[in-house]
């Protein structure tokens, strides 16, 4: 998939110089694990390219995925956790959106989750493009393809040709520092390496809910420091492309989440995460083509929390999750008309591991050690029934460990209206099952309590797309959906003891419109604006779920500055008022952030100055179960600079 997506693209490295019309029969993969133009596709995707990052300054995946329209991110100041349309769950570490990079899965094997914040595994600046496909995914996919599909498409050798250095400097003692190698050899040959290290001091942050002088008059000191560490390597030759990495994550914890004590500087989580995807692809014979990967992956967790029993005691919270895996897939184009896909993927998870204990005086609560595994077998045909009309027709079923079998369909009519109009209806099923963490965490009986009669959540979607060029410079989009979900699980407070607990819930219903206008001038400004307008709520109260705006509306912006050779960068979102845990609201708000980009102030120089949250406005994400706080506060303004030299 590495090498076909790097041959869509080869002819330009800038996509902001692409007229809309061109960038509409670009392919995209990730839709139906072949490569087909977003146009055709049974979805209505996204796609953020590296021009985008570097023209918005993008720090994060988290940064690059909430300029998405119907996206959105909440942090906790430990974390963050992606929103889909309405959805965006406390106590979900984003296991509801499946999580690739060049096309492996890597959400893991406890939480099922994956990290968009700075524990991310792949640097920005090493991205080529994101694709985001919205809608149940589980027809291809199997688990936790349940709101979407999110596809990180990594550069090469060939993106590089030589050395890159980059560093970067900002607010709140932020340093961060990079290193690329990469090169490509007339023989095929293309590989890349790349190591990053990003450290930042964090602000002291205050919290009315501790201010006492007891504890430091609610000031939580020195404790939002993020230090983060990742290798990287991509070598493609042939038909053979191998992906590999490897990231350590170090955050403090401000907060005193889970009734710690407040402003302890011993509170803080490690995420490492270590990935390996070994993949071969090519034409067996005429008109089959074979794709087969070997991965292997590994996630570890710790938490360090500070508790006054009494005494005060360093508690520690540990997971291991080891896995390996591999997957064939075959696709014929044998049958005039269709595009036939069959696959069969298989997942042995080796260590599935959770401790819980006191490191002095030493005391074990937890100790939970497990293995399973899971599979899954699909098909899928795109059938083109007139020049004009495609018919894309998926199925998969999936079994693991512990969970009964499931099975999700997609069906998805793509109609070409007129030359510039295409409208398209999808219907589809998707599942995520209990995970580990859910279904078996039970460190402390006065915490935690165990479910491990949870059931898979499945959602049912039905949605309509229509996409529109008003000429070969501009698109609009529209898309109306309606998802009913059952059986979906969340952490919730259990009244009858005050125990977090992991339930099913009843029934969800969401229902939505969203909007998007595009358009690329010939002078190089190039716009993009959305709107959703969204209603998740509970089917029987209808209360609104919380964490769910009503509204999110975003604009991105960037054209040449007259008479330099700089280049500007506006963005502007607006995120409504959420419902909170204690049946409050945040407020709601509006973000700018502004980055301008040099061109070449010597051979091979760059520089970048961004401002976020350029008119310092007040804002706030809701708390979860674990946290003292209804609301927790968000930065306020801040700055980086940032060089880029290539030799």
């Amino acid at each position: 998939m590495g090498l076909v997506m790097g041959s869509a693209i080869a002819a330009t490295r800038d996509l902001t110089t692409l007229p809309i019309e061109q960038l509409l029969t670009l392919e995209v993969y990730s839709a139906s694990k072949f490569p087909q133009k977003i146009s055709e596709a049974p979805s209505a995707v996204t796609i953020i390219t590296a021009a985008d990052i570097k023209a918005y300054g993008y720090r994060t995946l988290a940064d690059i995925l909430r300029s998405i329209r119907g996206l959105y991110v909440t942090n906790d100041r430990n974390y963050m956790y992606l929103g889909a349309r309405g959805f965006g769950r406390p106590g979900d570490y984003n296991s509801r959106i499946l999580m690739l990079v060049d096309g492996y899965r890597i959400n893991d094997n406890v939480y099922d989750g994956a990290l968009v914040d700075t524990g991310f595994p792949v640097d920005v600046d090493l991205i080529e493009r994101v694709e985001f496909v919205p809608g149940p995914g589980s027809a291809i996919y199997g688990n936790n393809a349940f709101f979407g599909v999110i596809n990180v498409i990594t550069r090469g050798g060939k993106d590089v040709q030589g050395l890159e250095l980059s560093a970067e400097t900002g607010n709140a003692g932020t340093r961060k520092g990079r290193v690329t190698y990469g090169r490509s050899n007339p023989d095929g040959l293309s590989y890349l390496l790349s190591a990053t290290n990003f450290d930042s001091d964090g602000e002291n942050l205050f919290y009315p809910e501790f201010d006492t002088p007891a504890q430091n008059n609610g000031v939580a000191v020195n404790l939002d420091h993020d230090r983060h560490q990742s290798l990287f390597t991509k070598i493609s030759s042939g038909a053979f492309l191998f992906t590999g990495g490897h990231a350590e994550r170090t955050k403090g914890i401000p907060t005193a989440s889970y009734d710690q004590v407040f402003n302890d500087p011993r509170s803080h989580t490690v995420d490492m995460q270590t990935f390996a995807n070994l993949q071969f692809e090519d034409d067996l014979v005429s008109g089959l083509n074979l794709l087969a990967r070997l991965f292997y992956g590994r996630y570890e967790y710790r938490g360090d929390y500070v508790y006054d029993y009494p005494p005060v005691t360093l508690n520690r919270d540990e997971t291991v999750g080891q896995w390996w895996g591999t997957e064939f897939k075959f696709m014929s184009h044998a049958w005039s008309g269709h595009k036939l896909v069959l696959g069969a993927e298989y997942q042995r998870d080796t260590r599935q591991e959770q401790s819980n204990f006191d490191v002095d005086p030493a005391a074990a609560y937890l100790d939970d050690r497990r293995h399973g595994s899971r599979a899954g077998v699909y098909v899928e045909d795109e059938i083109s029934l007139r020049e004009n009309l495609l018919l894309n027709a998926g199925l998969r079923h999936d079994r693991q460990t512990g969970v009964s079998g499931q099975n999700n369909p997609r069906l998805a009519l793509v109609y070409r209206m007129t030359e510039p109009t295409t409208l398209k209806a999808i219907y589809g099923t998707a599942f995520r099952a209990p995970n580990t963490f859910e279904r078996y965490y039970l460190a402390n009986p006065g915490q935690y309590k165990l479910n491990p009669d949870l059931r898979p959540e499945e959602i049912a979607t039905y949605e309509l797309v229509l996409e529109h060029h008003l000429d070969s410079n501009s698109r609009l989009t529209l898309s109306a959906y309606d998802y009913r979900i059952d059986d979906l699980i969340t952490l919730t407070t259990d009244p009858s003891d005050g125990t977090l607990v992991y339930q099913n819930l009843d029934k969800v219903e969401a229902r939505g419109i969203e909007l998007e206008a595009e358009q690329a001038r010939g002078s190089g400004l190039r716009w993009r604006a959305s709107y959703a307008l969204q209603r998740a709520e509970d089917a029987i109260s209808g209360m609104v779920l919380t964490n769910s705006p009503r509204h999110l509306a975003k604009l991105n912006l960037t054209a040449p500055l007259p008479a330099t050779a700089w280049r500007g960068g506006l963005e502007w979102q607006y995120t409504d008022r959420r419902r909170t845990l204690s049946g409050g609201e945040t407020s709601p708000y509006a973000l700018t952030n502004l980055t301008l980009t040099s061109g070449q102030l010597a051979k091979g120089l760059e520089i970048s100055a961004s401002l976020y949250n350029l008119l310092d406005r007040t804002c706030a994400d809701p708390g979860g179960e674990e946290h003292l706080q209804d609301v927790i506060p968000q930065d306020g303004r801040g700055w980086r600079m940032k060089l880029n030299y290539r030799y």
